[in-house]
Parts: structure tokens; C-alpha cells; sequence
């Protein structure tokens, strides 16, 4: 959740970490502050709201410093205030910015209290500042107090932090929440995401669970869980700047969504060749592995668990796998059953995501034949736990509403049937007739975002609802499930998905003329089933809007159809999400919320 940035320079550093918790926001916007080295003293500024407040702060205050942190927060413990903010002091003297959740903060907080100190926030991470005060005392350095802190707490946490009396100093802990270090010429920084410091560097150094690092201009250390010191492999990671510039458009889901053509492009650039797909593209050995493989393990959550719903219909149809779906919020808690040769599948667009984290690191140990995720950052800790990895390429999402992440996590997820039917030489016709229609599929996706005037004028009918109710069935359902998804997330209205066929099961009491219904219905097997079901909508008065291809089946008196492009069937829950994104960007738009920031929400969930 949070967002954390850090730097130790020969140069003023206020702007500069002002600008790269711009681009962490996504991370959490309930506020910001920021901690840097002055001449005098430690300059503290927090401000209640997003990172323009903070940054109007600073312009009034201006204070200036060569080494600081910051801080924007997303809260968990302790409700969004000026108060809770960080970062968060201790007797004037240490000053730390926190991500993550501290589990034993309660018996801390006993502890810390009856030894004198005073709580001002209602915070878990006020301790960790306290903690590091108390070591202190003991005459240790802020990394030996750190390295004592690191084996206090329990939990996940990100740390950075600054002692007053070394002006030229940070000290960073990691533990299952993402920090990482941006290497500079004599300046050297720190984030919870390279994209904080793309315009900075482009060397990084991904801490591990475990490590305490000390960084200063001119100097890195880093040392692993049992204090010793070690090295950590540069990795190179170029980010364009312009990834989190909204350039001509209004919203980053604006641009996000009409990103997905190329998006789709580089998600299958160098993984098929032909008429089939190319060789061991999860990892060294894959292929091989795969035809082993008799049952699918999903875990993920929010939009990515609906990729994983989509998918398990093409793991069936096309590779003949059986598929078991979880969230991954719930899988550690249900104990289990894993049948022999089943593959692990985790999908998640940060890779940070703390359920779908847990839930690898619980199936470590039970009996997986391997495990495999789909997932947008190649530096996140689900690429590097897992044994097998498809990167989408999507490049860096800010919105927070997901679009172009779950376009090509569908893609990549057919890219993981179609390999796992090519491992046991399955379908090996509709594997080709496959491959050649994902080649057209940016094409058609362009076309279909030529669709957005006729979507912009259902958009006010929809927008002046309280509630909306979405249909699909089979594959379309988890489709159904996004859009309403999407719909709630940024417009702020009540809208649920049901399979067409259940509506009669419930449902249909909320149909009347305030009940929009948005159904999913391109031509197929079940699409007359579908019509049957739309018209118990129009028996009853609810306005039908109808995404499809099939115009000539279904009249409508009340709402809208909107004729889809045409789509090899396999690939149409790809192409009938993007229609659905649009419907929900313009009906929030009408509505004025808050459209890349909806609130109470963030991007990156790195807490559980």
C-alpha cells in the first residue's frame, strides 16, 4: 500500500522526492509528509490528503536538505489524519517511514509505554521509531539498532529512516514488503518502486525478506538476515518517464485503456512463432514440465482472480485440464487438498499483492508439482519466488483501476493453455487457430475502441443510477464480474454480476426501471439461452444494455445494443472487457469522482 522514497545526496533532495511520491500516489493517497537533514535541525512537514498539499508545504516552508525520506500512506491502522501521517519521530531525534502491517504492535506498544514513551498516533508504525529511540540509548549505531529491531518485529514492513545526529545516513529494513535501492553517482536512494526513480537511475538493488541496508552518497551496504554482510546483483530497469505522465489524456485510465493494443502486442512479442507457441516462454524447463501437468491450482485476487475465472474455461476446452480457483485471501485457511502433478498459478499485476504472497509461500510446502505466475513487474517478490514466470510487458499501471493489466494477463494466460496443450500435443488445430487469431486481436481491440462515442451516449443513463446489475454466461460470466468491478470501483456504484441463467434464481426482484442491466452476448452456443434471460429483463421494465454480435436475435424498447467486432470465440472475453472499462471511465466521469484515486482504495495491496 504505502509508498516510501528515500535519498542520501550531495544536492538539494526536496523536489525531487516530492516527484517521486507523485508517482507512487497510486500506492495511497490518505497523506503524505516528509522527513529531510537541514542545517539546524530535521525538517518534519505532514499534510492530511494527496501529495499537492505536502508539496504546498514545502513551498511555504522551504526547507532544504541532501538527505530525507517521505512518505505517501494508504492507512491501516489509525484513520487518515495529520496526526497518523508520517513520517513518524521519536524524541526529535529518529524520524521513519513505514509500509507494511506489525502484528505484535499491541505487546510493543505495552512494552515502549511502560518504559516511558508517549503514543501520539494511532498507528502501528509510531513504535518502530520509538524501538530504534530505545536502542539508541543502549550507545549502537542506527544500523545496529535496526538490525536489533528486525528481530522484534513481526509482520511485514518496509523501513527507512534518519537519525538527527548523522546528518548523512539512512538506514532501510525489508521484510515482505517491497524496498528497493536506486544506485546514483555520489547519491544513492530508495523506494518501494523503481518507477518512484526512473527519472533518477536506472541501477537497482533488490533487497531480500530479511536484509538491513545503510546507504550514504557515495557508499551502499547491505547485510541479510543473519546480519552478515552481502552483495546484492545490480539489475538494470529502464522505465521511460513519460510511463507516468497522463500526456494528452485526462486520467491514467483513460491512456491505460487505450494503451491495450500495444500492451497486447508486447504481452506476445517473442512467445509464438507460426502457427504455434514457441518453446519453454514461462522458463528454462517448462515445456517439459508441462506435460506432467493433470490439474490447475489458481490463486489471485480482485481483477486478477477474474483473469484466473476466464482462463479456467480455456484450460479446460483447449488443454483438458481440470482447474480449482481460490482466493487467495482464503486458500491458506481451508487446508487444502492437492492432487499429484498439479501446477500452482498465481497471477497478480504488482507481484506485492500480500494474500496471493502468502498463499505461494503457504503452498512451498504442500505437495505442487511447481508453481507459475503471471504477473506485470519483473522485480517483484512473486516473480522471484516462483519457479516459473510470464512476464505481461504491460508496462507500469498507475490507475488503480485495473485495465491493460487484465487484458494481457488474459492474453498471457492463453499463452499458458496453449503451451500446456502443446506439451501433450493436444488441439493441435485449435492451437493454430488460436495463435493466428491473437496475431489480428490488437486490430480488433483498436475497432473496438472506436465504439467509445456510442458508449459515451449510454454512459448518462447508467451514471444516474444507484445500483446496476451485470450478466454473462460461461466464459463471459467472470467478464461480467470485472465490468461490474469496475463500475463500483470509481463510479461509486452498487453493481453486482450473476450468470444470466441464475437470474430467475433471485435477481430478477430487483429488476424495474432503475435497475440498469449490462449483459455480455456474443454469438454462441448459449446465445439463445442468454436472449431468454434478457427478455425476463424486458418483461419486467429493466433497460437492457447489450454488448454483442448477435443484433438481430434481441430487440430492445428500453436501453442500447452495441454490436461488437468480430472475434475468434475463444478470444472474446479478451475484446468484450475492454467496452465495459469505457462504460465505467464515462460513467464516473459524469459523476466526478475521483477516477485514477477512487477513494479507499489502492493499487498495490501489500498488507493482508
Amino acid at each position: 500500500m504505502c509508498g516510501i522514497i528515500a535519498a542520501s545526496t550531495e544536492r538539494s533532495i526536496g523536489k525531487l522526492l516530492i516527484q517521486g511520491l507523485y508517482k507512487m500516489e497510486y500506492r495511497g493517497y490518505d497523506s503524505a509528509g516528509i522527513a529531510m537533514h537541514t542545517e539546524s535541525k530535521v525538517a518534519h512537514l505532514r499534510a492530511l490528503g494527496k501529495v499537492k498539499l505536502l508539496e504546498d508545504l514545502m513551498i511555504n516552508e522551504k526547507p532544504k536538505g541532501k538527505v530525507g525520506i517521505a512518505h505517501t500512506r494508504w492507512a491501516t491502522h489509525g484513520e487518515p489524519s495529520e496526526i497518523n501521517a508520517h513520517p513518524h519521530q521519536s524524541n526529535e531525534r529518529i524520524f521513519i517511514v513505514h509500509n507494511g502491517i506489525i502484528e505484535n504492535y499491541l505487546e510493543l506498544k505495552d512494552e515502549l509505554s511502560d518504559n516511558g514513551y508517549t503514543f501520539v498516533s494511532k498507528t502501528d508504525s509510531e513504535l518502530i521509531a520509538h524501538l530504534l529511540d530505545s536502542y539508541l540509548e543502549e550507545d549502537v549505531s542506527l544500523l545496529d539498532a535496526m538490525m536489533k529491531l528486525k528481530d522484534k518485529l513481526e509482520g511485514a514492513y518496509a523501513i527507512a529512516a534518519l537519525d538527527h545526529n548523522d546528518p548523512n545516513t539512512l538506514v532501510l529494513a525489508r521484510h515482505r514488503s517491497p524496498l528497493l535501492i536506486g544506485l546514483g553517482e555520489d547519491e544513492n536512494f530508495a523506494a518501494s518502486d523503481p518507477l518512484a526513480l526512473a527519472d533518477l537511475t536506472n541501477k537497482f538493488l533488490i533487497l531480500e525478506d530479511g536484509d538491513v541496508a545503510k546507504i550514504s552518497p557515495s557508499n551502499v551496504e547491505v547485510f541479510d538476515k543473519k546480519d552478515k554482510s552481502c552483495k546484492r546483483d545490480i539489475q538494470i530497469i529502464d522505465i521511460k518517464s513519460e510511463a507516468a505522465s497522463k500526456g494528452e489524456y485526462k486520467h491514467f485510465m483513460e491512456k491505460e485503456i487505450y494503451e491495450q493494443p500495444n500492451a497486447i502486442l508486447n504481452t506476445l512479442d517473442g512467445r509464438v512463432g507460426g502457427d504455434d507457441i514457441l518453446e519453454n516462454i514461462f522458463g528454462e524447463g517448462s515445456s517439459d514440465l508441462f506435460a506432467k501437468v493433470k490439474r490447475i491450482q489458481i490463486t489471485a485476487c480482485g481483477t486478477s482472480l477474474h483473469a484466473g475465472r476466464v482462463a479456467a474455461n480455456w484450460f479446460s476446452a483447449i488443454a483438458g485440464l481440470p482447474t480449482q480457483i481460490d482466493f487467495a485471501s482464503e486458500y491458506r485457511y481451508k487446508n487444502p487438498y492437492v492432487d499429484k502433478n498439479t501446477l500452482l498459478v498465481t497471477i497478480s499485476q504488482s507481484g506485492e499483492t500480500a494474500d496471493t504472497l502468502a498463499a505461494l509461500r503457504y503452498a512451498k510446502d504442500k505437495n505442487y508439482l511447481a508453481s507459475l505466475a503471471i504477473c506485470n513487474v519483473p522485480t517483484s517478490s512473486l516473480a522471484r519466488e516462483s519457479d516459473f514466470l510470464l512476464l505481461t510487458n504491460a508496462g507500469p499501471e498507475i490507475g488503480v483501476a485495473s485495465t491493460k493489466a487484465f487484458s494481457t494477463q488474459l492474453v498471457a494466460l492463453m499463452l499458458l493453455t496453449l503451451s500446456l496443450a502443446k506439451a501433450t500435443s493436444t488441439n493441435p488445430k485449435l492451437r493454430s487457430r488460436v495463435i493466428q487469431a491473437m496475431r489480428s486481436l490488437p486490430d480488433i481491440i483498436t475497432k473496438t475502441l472506436e465504439l467509445k462515442d456510442e458508449i459515451i451516449d449510454i454512459a448518462p443513463e447508467i451514471a444516474q443510477q444507484d445500483n446496476a446489475l451485470f450478466l454473462g454466461r460461461g466464459m463471459f460470466y467472470p467478464i461480467a464480474m470485472e465490468g461490474a468491478l469496475k463500475l463500483k470501483e470509481i463510479s461509486y456504484i452498487h453493481a453486482e454480476a450473476y450468470p444470466a441463467g441464475e437470474l430467475k434464481h433471485g435477481p430478477l426482484a430487483l429488476i424495474d426501471e432503475h435497475m440498469p442491466v449490462i449483459a455480455i452476448a456474443p454469438e454462441h452456443e448459449l446465445a439463445e439461452k442468454l436472449v431468454s434471460n434478457l427478455e425476463e429483463v424486458k418483461a419486467r421494465g429493466g433497460a437492457l444494455y447489450v454488448f454483442g454480435n448477435a443484433k438481430e436475435k434481441l430487440s430492445l424498447e428500453k436501453g442500447r445494443y452495441i454490436n461488437m467486432p468480430e472475434c475468434d470465440f475463444l478470444l472474446t472475453p479478451i475484446l468484450y472487457t475492454i467496452p465495459l472499462q469505457i462504460l465505467s471511465y464515462e460513467v464516473a466521469l459524469i459523476r466526478g469522482t475521483d477516477i485514477d484515486q477512487p477513494r479507499n482504495l489502492a493499487k498495490s495491496v501489500t498488507v493482508e
